[in-house]
Order: C-alpha cells, then sequence, then structure tokens
C-alpha cells in the first residue's frame, strides 16, 4: 500500500513538472509565430559592387596613323612627238636613266625617206640660186655700159631675191626632216627612274601617247591617301616625320604641302603630300612609310571602352547620384580610341561615372563602389587611332 501510495506521489509531480515547462515554453512559441505572421523583414540585399571615376575635364589630343609611300616630287610621262612602230625598248621599269638617255625608238623609216627628199629641195634651189645670181651679175655689168635695158635689170635682181627665199623654205624643210626624224627615239626629259610602262615593241603609238613614266630625281613626298573625316582640322603646313613600315627607325620629317581639293569618287579619299626634307636611302621610291597626325587638344573627358552602355541607339554611361543610385546619361561621343573612348558632350566635372560593372545595373539601383572615386588624368592624353586606308 504504501510502495503503491509513493508511485502515485512520483506521477503527480511528474506531470506537475512538465506542465510547468508547457507553460513557460508556449509563450516563446506563439511569440514566434505572431512575428513570422507579422511579417519581420527579410536580411538586407546585397548591393552590386561596380569600379567608379569621378568626371574631370581634360585636354585630349588625338593622333591619327596613316600609311602611304614614298613618290618623286616630279612625275612626267615620257612620249613620242611623232607616230609610229615602236621597233625597240632600251629600258624598263626600275631602271634609272640619265638625261637625254635613249628609252625607245619608232621605225624610221618615213622620216628618213622625208629627210632625204628635203636635202634633194635644198639642192635645187640651191642650184637655182646659184643660176639667178650669175644672169644678177651679168645685168649688173652690162646695165652702166647700156648693153642691157633697166627692166632686164630689175628682173635679175628679182629672180635673186626669190632663188634665196626659195633656198630658205628648202633649208627650214629640211631642218624639219631632221628633227621629226630624232622625234622618232625617244630621249628622257629629266635624270630619274622608270615608274612605269605604258607600251611594248612591235605596238603603233601616235604622238603624245605616254610610253614611260619618269620619276625624276631630287625632291621627294610621302603620299597618303585618307578620308575626309580624319582631317576635320587644318593640317596644311604641319610638320609631321614619317617612318619606314618594315623600320620604324628610318625616319624623314617634312610639311604638309598640299591636299586635294576634291575627293577621289573612287575611294572617297584625299590625297595628301608631304613634302620630305631630306630622305635616307633606305626610303626609295615605292616605300611604304607610316605617319601620325596630331589632332588640336579638345576640352573633353577620356573614359574606358567598358563605361560606356547606350539608350535605345544612342552611346550613354551610368552615373550615381550622391545616394549613390544608377541612372542612364546620354553622352556624344568625339572619337573611339584605343581601348577608351573620347566624350565631348553630356558629363559635367564632379560627376560620378561607373567605369566596370555597368552590364548589371538598371535605372534607381543603388550599388556599392567598389573603391573610391579616381580622378581621369589631367595632362594631355593622346591614343594613336587606325586609318588611314580603312
Amino acid at each position: 500500500m504504501d510502495r503503491e501510495g509513493e508511485g502515485m506521489s512520483d506521477a503527480r509531480g511528474a506531470f506537475h513538472s512538465k506542465g510547468r515547462w508547457s507553460r513557460m515554453a508556449l509563450p516563446a512559441i506563439l511569440c514566434a509565430g505572431l512575428l513570422v505572421g507579422c511579417g519581420a523583414e527579410p536580411p538586407a540585399e546585397e548591393h552590386v559592387r561596380v569600379l567608379a571615376q569621378t568626371v574631370k575635364m581634360a585636354e585630349f589630343a588625338s593622333a591619327t596613323s596613316i600609311t602611304g609611300d614614298i613618290q618623286a616630287r616630279v612625275q612626267a610621262d615620257q612620249s613620242f612627238r611623232v607616230g609610229g612602230k615602236i621597233v625597240e625598248r632600251l629600258v624598263d621599269v626600275g631602271d634609272h636613266v640619265a638625261a637625254g638617255q635613249v628609252l625607245a625608238r619608232l621605225d624610221p623609216q618615213d622620216q628618213r625617206s622625208n629627210v632625204e627628199n628635203a636635202q634633194a629641195a635644198v639642192a635645187a634651189q640651191q642650184a637655182q640660186s646659184k643660176l639667178a645670181d650669175l644672169n644678177y651679175q651679168r645685168q649688173k655689168a652690162l646695165l652702166p655700159k647700156g648693153y642691157t635695158s633697166q627692166s632686164e635689170y630689175d628682173q635679175a635682181l628679182a629672180s635673186v631675191r626669190s632663188a634665196q627665199s626659195s633656198l630658205k623654205a628648202a633649208q627650214a624643210q629640211l631642218a624639219n626632216a631632221r628633227d621629226l626624224l630624232s622625234y622618232t627615239e625617244l630621249r628622257a626629259s629629266d635624270a630619274g627612274v622608270i615608274t612605269a610602262r605604258q607600251a611594248e615593241v612591235g605596238q603603233v603609238v601616235q604622238a603624245t601617247v605616254p610610253i614611260f613614266t619618269l620619276a625624276r630625281d631630287g625632291e621627294r613626298d610621302a603620299v597618303f591617301n585618307v578620308y575626309e573625316s580624319l582631317f576635320s582640322h587644318d593640317v596644311d603646313g604641319q610638320r609631321i616625320t614619317v617612318s619606314l613600315l618594315g623600320k620604324p627607325e628610318v625616319t624623314a620629317s617634312g610639311k604638309v604641302r598640299e591636299i586635294t581639293p576634291t575627293v577621289d569618287e573612287r575611294s572617297g579619299t584625299l590625297k595628301v603630300k608631304v613634302g620630305l626634307d631630306s630622305v635616307p636611302a633606305e626610303m626609295s621610291l615605292g616605300s611604304v612609310v607610316n605617319a601620325s597626325v596630331a589632332a588640336p587638344a579638345e576640352h573633353s573627358v577620356v573614359l574606358p571602352w567598358s563605361a560606356l552602355s547606350k539608350v535605345g541607339e544612342q552611346p550613354a554611361v551610368w552615373l550615381l547620384d550622391q545616394q549613390g543610385k544608377a541612372r542612364l546619361q546620354p553622352v556624344r561621343v568625339a572619337r573611339y580610341a584605343s581601348e577608351k573612348v573620347v566624350i565631348d558632350g553630356g558629363l559635367e566635372a564632379g560627376q560620378t561615372v561607373v567605369t566596370v560593372g555597368g552590364q548589371l545595373l538598371h535605372p534607381g539601383q543603388v550599388v556599392e563602389v567598389a573603391q573610391p572615386p579616381q580622378p581621369t588624368q589631367s595632362t594631355a592624353s593622346r591614343d594613336a587611332v587606325g586609318g588611314g586606308q580603312p
């Protein structure tokens, strides 16, 4: 009986103990449920981290790289002064010739026949002139003695003068025939290099048709064909240094002396000629050269390519306000340079531009700058842009 009483007493104690724990845990469970039901705030959203820089206006001077070749300052077409069949060609492209050197010959048969005919005409007129002079001398001696009349004397004098005139005309015809015979030989007008050949042996050519092109010795030009947009600024008279494309250490300098006033219809380019002061021996005719033309400094902002985005079809960049919120700002691009872009409109000094990470942003998004904004370089920047002949 005592054991049963003790058991009942232990059971009641355990029951009361569990009840106390239940009463203590229940409020905690209810509070947790209440908090969940009331919608407690979730963990804070993680901000996108970007790189940025502060806009600072700088003087940006771009340089345009162009490619051309070395040409003679003066090039002249060499052509025959008479027509005929080419029977001999004595030089070829690349040959250096002296002034007066024979370059080619025509068949001289017709011109030689003309010379022979003219020589015969001169001989006949010389005989006629001699006969007229003898008759005149005879009339001149007889007139004072009264053995001839004045009219016969005058006629003899007129015959002498007529014969002399005819002789001079025949001699002029002979000289002209000899000139035409000499024109069957094409001679170099100046010392220089043959740069082109337009005719071959056996070809029948007309007078003045170019047979060779001669690059005269002496002054040399570096000639470039460039798009008009690359020379929006005035470069006439500007000093330019050119270098061999294969050997950059071989250089020459000069001034822009000529820019064609019109654009070539086929290529859409302008021809720019740089008169070189002196040319190294390695810069021979036809050598390919490279030059860099500096443009005037522009008051603009230089940003990396990664900063550029767009609004529709218009270029834009991401700006950050003081609260770190992002917004798209349309800009005007002045020039695309190597790994950089030059902005000349749409930005103001002091604004913060996202340079890396803009592809992850949307308007109004709060971002975290991974490092303090760095100002752009205040010194003049210079970047080469390719082009000469795109």
